[in-house]
């Protein structure tokens, strides 16, 4: 019974995780939990613990006698975002050029040319409005080898990136530079340098913040 329970809840998670990443269910909206129980033909004890993973997310925010609400963007947000990736994913870079495997080195290269591939084939006009290059540096922090590091990086930062990456209109220019600063980083990990790894990989999610200010101060 137990194990059917949890499926549901997985199920569920995952439902509530695009809508609100992809923008159905609209930032800063509160969630009502008969409505989506009834929805969702599922449990309300199924539907709570599925919530309770996407506070922990920290996609949902949840308050006594409030419930849960959506979490909203802003700028604040976004750019504290950006300089605890930059630390953070700058330490799973090094650990990575430590810790990868033969196969994770393959794969991400393979990765990385796909990724070229379709922004040469867009001219630069897609890739960073979805989630491919969350994908690059999911990968890389997977190969850390770090559970800590993987949980903090890739169970919330990585929605709340995703989040901000469907629902922003704004088309950036830093494709063609990006994917130039990625293979840099894939060549040293792959070279098992780690501080190169974490010297380049701090530097490209810093020029990627410093574009996302520029940006954001236009509008």
């Amino acid at each position: 019974m137990s194990n059917n329970k949890t499926t549901i809840a997985d199920r569920v998670f995952e439902t509530l995780c695009t809508a609100i990443v992809e923008g159905e269910i609209t930032a800063g909206s509160k969630i009502s939990e008969p409505e989506l129980a009834k929805r969702l033909e599922v449990s309300r004890a199924s539907l709570r613990e599925a919530i309770g993973r996407l506070e922990a997310c920290s996609l949902v925010t949840r308050k006594a006698n409030i419930g849960a609400r959506v979490v909203s963007l802003s700028k604040k947000k976004l750019l504290e975002i950006y300089h605890v990736r930059e630390a953070l994913e700058g330490m799973a870079a090094r650990l990575a050029a430590e810790n990868i495997t033969p196969d994770e080195i393959t794969q991400l290269q393979q990765l990385l040319k796909r990724h070229t591939d379709e922004v040469n084939q867009a001219d630069g006009a897609s890739y960073f409005q979805r989630s491919g290059d969350l994908d690059f540096h999911y990968h890389i922090v997977q190969s850390s080898h770090n559970e800590r590091l993987i949980s903090l990086l890739c169970n919330d930062l990585y929605h709340l990136m995703r989040m901000y990456r469907y629902q922003s209109a704004r088309v950036s220019q830093r494709a063609f530079p990006a994917l130039d600063e990625h293979s840099y980083v894939v060549s040293a990990i792959a070279d098992g340098d780690g501080e190169m790894a974490e010297l380049l990989m701090r530097n490209h999610i810093r020029r990627s913040r410093r574009n996302i200010e520029q940006m954001m101060d236009t509008i």
